[in-house]
């Protein structure tokens, strides 16, 4: 039997063997075990891959998901973004437009402050332009005011009080106080210029008063003088200055203007006048305070018990001794018993009384 020829386990009588059959059973199980292993090893991969496909779906989900939230959350932020862009840019433009408005309103307050700087100052003008007049303190009788040079010294006798002064044989008790004054500490006056009145001051002395306001009235009644028709002329007996009234409003401003004029009261010579603006004007508050003198005492008790010029100087001597207390002596003025008198401060710097 060669090889190229089928080999058979068939039985002379035309039959298969026990033998074949069981041999081609066998490979059956095998071939079959082969498959089967096959598909197991199929249906592994299989479920592999489909768990693989599973994870990344889900992985796939999850990363849309998160995506979707990040797409959505940037959303909102930039929504968010552009709502507080507008609310600021409403913010921003009417913070403009109330800048703008107190801008306007400021530059209105600015221009009121401007025309009242203007008006106070021309105010001040005229008023520094006005004739001085001197504060007046009115004694009582018996009484001196004596002024040191040192404010330590002022301080020391009044915080004495009782002095007693050897006057030759005899000793008399003073008591020492300070000068105290009501000043005004704050005046609010309404004030107005009137345009057709002008205030005369540095008159001349000794010219009767009739006389004197007639050549006012014909010097100031003539053009070549910048004056025109005079309706009126008046003294001022508090402080010795006149006031014209002319019939025209132009008349006083063109007058205080050169303010110094050269007037001829008919005794021969000329003098020299100051107009300034009159001012009419009404307290609307005042409000004052006690000051006391820092270098004026004022010495009460004193008998006239000598010539009071003698007297005076034994105050005087008595107060500039150390070992009194005193020091040097400015100025003293004594005021005898039943007497008045009047003692002008000036260039003193009064401290505020407790």
């Amino acid at each position: 039997m060669s090889s190229d020829e089928d080999f058979s386990l068939v039985s002379e009588k035309g039959e298969e063997s026990p033998v074949f059959a069981m041999e081609a059973a066998k490979m059956e199980i095998v071939k079959c075990k082969v498959t089967y292993d096959m598909m197991v090893t199929d249906q592994r991969d299989l479920t592999k891959a489909r768990d693989e496909q599973l994870h990344l779906t889900e992985e796939y989900e999850k990363r849309i998901a998160k995506l979707r939230q990040t797409m959505e959350a940037e959303e909102q932020d930039r929504t968010q973004r552009v709502e507080d862009g507008k609310a600021k840019l409403a913010a921003a433009e009417e913070e403009e437009r109330r800048l703008q408005e107190l801008l306007l309103s400021m530059q209105a307050e600015l221009r009121h402050l401007d025309q009242e700087a203007v008006h106070l100052r021309q105010q001040a003008q005229e008023s520094s332009s006005m004739p001085e007049k001197k504060l007046v303190f009115h004694g009582v009788e018996g009484t001196a005011l004596i002024t040191f040079e040192d404010e330590a010294v002022a301080q020391n006798i009044v915080r004495v009080k009782q002095h007693e002064i050897k006057l030759g044989d005899c000793c008399i008790s003073l008591e020492a106080s300070p000068v105290l004054i009501w000043m005004p500490s704050q005046v609010e006056v309404t004030t107005g210029l009137c345009s057709r009145r002008v205030l005369v001051s540095d008159l001349p002395r000794g010219v009767e008063q009739s006389r004197l306001l007639d050549r006012l009235e014909i010097h100031f009644a003539k053009r070549r003088n910048l004056g025109g028709e005079v309706d009126g002329a008046e003294m001022l007996h508090d402080s010795g200055n006149a006031v014209l009234t002319f019939v025209e409003d132009t008349v006083a401003k063109g007058l205080t203007d050169r303010q110094y004029h050269e007037v001829d009261f008919g005794d021969g010579t000329r003098s020299r006048v100051k107009l300034s603006p009159f001012l009419s004007g009404e307290i609307t508050d005042l409000q004052t305070r006690v000051s006391a003198s820092a270098r004026t005492v004022l010495l009460r008790g004193i008998p006239a018990i000598m010539d009071p010029s003698d007297l005076q100087d034994q105050l005087e001597i008595h107060f500039q001794k150390k070992g009194n207390g005193g020091g040097e002596v400015e100025a003293i003025a004594y005021n005898p018993l039943r007497r008045r008198a009047l003692a002008v401060f000036e260039d003193d710097c009064p401290a505020e009384a407790e």
